[in-house]
C-alpha cells in the first residue's frame, strides 16, 4: 500500500511532524502500547471513531499502567446534564495536566487547545481530511512543535489521506 499526497501544502502545520504506520487492525493495540512506552510526551490525545471504541480502548490502556481519561459525546437524554458535568470535569482535569494521556472521539478534534499536548495519536482514521486537519492539529499548538502519527490500516485511510 503506497499513499500519495497530491498537495502536501494541504497537510502542511507549522511546528507539526506527521507519521503514518501501515498496521493490520489487529495490531493497533501493540503499536500503541510500544509508542507510549517509546515516546518522551508531555500530554497525548489518542483519537478513535466511536464511543464504545473509545471507552474499550481506555480501559485497555488503564489495565496496562498507562493512566489514560475518556471524553466522548455518549449519552442518553437523561444522562445529558450529569454527563456533561463529568465530561467538563475530566476535560478540566486533561487541561491542568492531572492526566497525561485523553482517549477521545471528535468531539475534542475542534477547538480545544491544551497547550501540553505534543503527540496526538489517530488510533483510526477519521472520515474526512478537514476531520484528520482539525485532530492533528491539536498538537504543536502555540508555537510548540508537536508530533502526530496515524495508523493506517485499510484502502479506505488511504482515501482520507489522498483527499
Amino acid at each position: 500500500m503506497e499513499i500519495y499526497v497530491d498537495d502536501e501544502a494541504k497537510l502542511t502545520l507549522h511546528g507539526l511532524v506527521q507519521h503514518y504506520i501501515k498496521l493490520k487492525e489487529e495490531e493497533k493495540n501493540r503499536k500503541l502500547n510500544d509508542l507510549l512506552d517509546a515516546l518522551d510526551f508531555n500530554q497525548v490525545v489518542i483519537f478513535v471513531k466511536s464511543v464504545s471504541r473509545a471507552a474499550e480502548l481506555d480501559k485497555l490502556l488503564v489495565e496496562c499502567n498507562f493512566p489514560s481519561i475518556c471524553i466522548h459525546s455518549g449519552m442518553s437524554q437523561e444522562e445529558s446534564l450529569l454527563f456533561h458535568q463529568h465530561r467538563l470535569k475530566r476535560y478540566k482535569g486533561f487541561k491542568e495536566g492531572h492526566t497525561r494521556i485523553l482517549v477521545a472521539t471528535d468531539l475534542v478534534g475542534r477547538g480545544i487547545d491544551i497547550e501540553r499536548v505534543n503527540i496526538v495519536i489517530n488510533y483510526d482514521m477519521p472520515d474526512s481530511a478537514d476531520t484528520y486537519l482539525h485532530r492533528v492539529g491539536r498538537a504543536g499548538r502555540f508555537g510548540t512543535k508537536g508530533l502526530a502519527i496515524t495508523f493506517v490500516s485499510c484502502s479506505s485511510d488511504v482515501d482520507v489521506l489522498n483527499n
